[in-house]
């Protein structure tokens, strides 16, 4: 018997760091050379508010580390350090009893969550886009997909990719993300009339959207006004489980639909 016509009902496309783990891209790096910490925290705002490009911030991450990091090393961070916010594995989980394609979209390092699947911390997911900076052999627990991200542009082009493999049509992708990093991500979801989520909402994003005239159409977490630090005591308290009721009533789940 061939396979079901349509796997998937729908899909979310989401960023991972400051959007549903406290946690940076480059923390397992600052944990392994915590010398380079402000430096590399410094690289990552400049990023994420659209100072610089991912690729010039890449860059100066290289010139400040020529070797990446080992998988003895990423094991070293993940066993001590790894988090999400709290309900996240949980949602995760709820998405794929759903047949909601859950894709993780990120400037994060595909090393970090090749070591997360293999050592079982999250859900497996079907679908990955990170960073190729850190990358391992490959691992049956790998993604099914994983797609190379080398600027941030890349974003809406993996999820468009993802998305048209599956047959899932554009107002069924639901597209989360917190700061201008993900602007551009957010520009491509408004053009197709995909469902835009803003999750721990930094004033970066919410500008980026403001000046083209982008509606994010729901929140979730916090809101962060402009020049407002984060909470991270407040954001570990908010349940992301609870993203679940968000989506139903983005995707008009009917009522017999999972609580």
């Amino acid at each position: 018997m061939g396979p079901h016509v349509q796997q998937y009902i729908a899909m979310i496309s989401t960023d991972w760091n400051e959007c549903l783990a406290p946690t940076g891209p480059f923390d397992p790096v600052t944990f392994t050379h915590p010398q380079l910490g402000p430096e590399l925290e410094k690289i990552f705002r400049l990023y994420t508010a659209n100072k610089i490009t991912l690729a010039q911030a890449i860059k100066k991450l290289q010139d400040l580390l020529p070797e990446p990091l080992t998988q003895e090393q990423m094991d070293a961070y993940l066993d001590t350090h790894f988090r999400t916010y709290k309900g996240v594995p949980e949602f995760m989980n709820w998405c794929a009893e759903n047949r909601i394609l859950f894709m993780i979209n990120t400037t994060a390092a595909i090393g970090f969550f090749q070591r997360v699947f293999a050592k079982g911390l999250l859900p497996r997911v079907p679908a990955l886009s990170g960073h190729p900076i850190i990358h391992y052999p490959h691992a049956e627990t790998d993604p099914s997909l994983i797609c190379r991200l080398l600027e941030i542009d890349d974003k809406p082009k993996n999820t468009q990719q993802v998305a048209q493999a599956q047959g899932i049509p554009s107002n069924r992708i639901i597209i989360i993300g917190d700061s201008g990093g993900d602007g551009p991500h957010f520009e491509w979801g408004a053009s197709v009339g995909a469902h835009l989520v803003g999750s721990m909402t930094k004033w970066s994003l919410e500008n980026y959207c403001q000046e083209r005239g982008i509606k994010i159409h729901s929140y979730f977490g916090l809101q962060y006004g402009k020049g407002e630090a984060r909470d991270p005591e407040k954001e570990m308290v908010i349940d992301f489980f609870a993203l679940k009721g968000v989506i139903k009533d983005l995707l008009a789940f009917p009522n017999k639909a999972e609580s």
